[in-house]
């Protein structure tokens, strides 16, 4: 049977993934202005998984013995490679705070993939109206994206439900795969499929034409350094300790946090749009995220031991 972490642990762990990724989509935004999305995601993890590894190999002669290799690789596919990816490629024509509310829908997305797919229990009343309510909002978003977005194309919006979706399944799957004691080098793995699955991507989209390394501007390159140290090594390792110790409904409440800060962000410093239909639709994202999440205790089954 696994330990339980301390307490405090778990608490700096979802610290890091509530404030981390929260300001993540504004970094993202900044990166991208001089280096291609795909390109700039393949870099990041690529160096995070590379300095993982070698931080593991220096402690211990195998450090990825034992681990699920081909689960790690397909959550990598998942999490680093698409649902990371097509969020950074979606923000080409979204503005951050957008993304991120798209983003924040995912814990509706791992209900209802637990609900279909998982361990097919039927949700509570609370939930199913949180899950139309959460979607309302994406509807909202969906609807609304060219007034808040500017000429922002629907590829975009596919783009980031897709990425959100695949997030989502990523993280039902995780859970699988990786044992409490194995959540570093199962991330290591993770980022460096991710950075793999997003180098392809950079490939066939021809990111390479007309790009020089000359170009990049010194801010694009902090915020991909920002990224790569406290987005990636950081973030992703508070997150894939969380997955392991934590249900996975309990660990997506960053989906709440997230938007919040991305959107203030988006609007403060990069003066993105942010109209009623804006507000509409976090109000009625984090509603919904809000009564998916808090629905009490789980019942416990007759006749078994707490």
């Amino acid at each position: 049977m696994q330990q339980h972490p301390p307490p405090a642990r778990i608490v700096l762990a979802f610290a890091g993934i509530y404030v981390i990724w929260g300001t993540t989509f504004f970094a993202i935004a900044l990166v991208i202005r001089t280096i291609p999305p795909f390109l700039s995601g393949a870099v990041r993890f690529a160096l995070a998984g590379g300095l993982m590894y070698l931080w593991l190999r220096m402690r211990h002669a195998r450090p990825l013995a034992g681990l699920h290799i081909a689960g790690a690789i397909l959550c990598g596919v998942l999490l680093t490679g698409m649902g990371n990816g097509f969020v950074i490629w979606s923000q080409q024509g979204l503005p951050s705070g957008v993304a991120a509310l798209f983003v924040g829908a995912m814990p509706v997305s791992v209900l209802l993939m637990d609900w279909l797919f998982f361990s097919r229990r039927t949700p509570r009343l609370q939930a199913v109206l949180g899950c139309t309510v959460g979607l309302a909002g994406v509807v909202v978003l969906a609807v609304y994206t060219e007034s808040l977005a500017g000429s922002a194309r629907p590829v975009y919006v596919a783009s980031v439900l897709l990425a959100q979706l695949a997030w989502a399944l990523g993280t039902m799957l995780q859970r699988r795969f990786v044992r409490a004691d194995q959540v570093v080098a199962f991330s290591c793995v993770q980022m460096l499929s991710g950075a793999a699955f997003q180098g392809l991507m950079g490939l066939l989209d021809r990111e390479w034409v007309g790009f020089s390394p000359a170009q990049v501007s010194p801010l694009s390159l902090l915020a991909l350094t920002y990224l790569i140290a406290i987005g990636s090594i950081v973030a992703v390792n508070c997150y894939s300790f969380l997955v392991a110790h934590v249900p996975a409904q309990q660990v997506t409440t960053y989906a709440l946090v997230n938007p919040v800060i991305a959107l203030l962000l988006g609007t403060l410093v990069l003066h993105e749009r942010f109209s009623g239909a804006a507000l509409l639709a976090s109000v009625l994202v984090i509603a919904g995220v809000a009564l998916v999440l808090y629905q009490g205790p789980p019942r416990r089954p007759a006749g078994r031991a707490a």
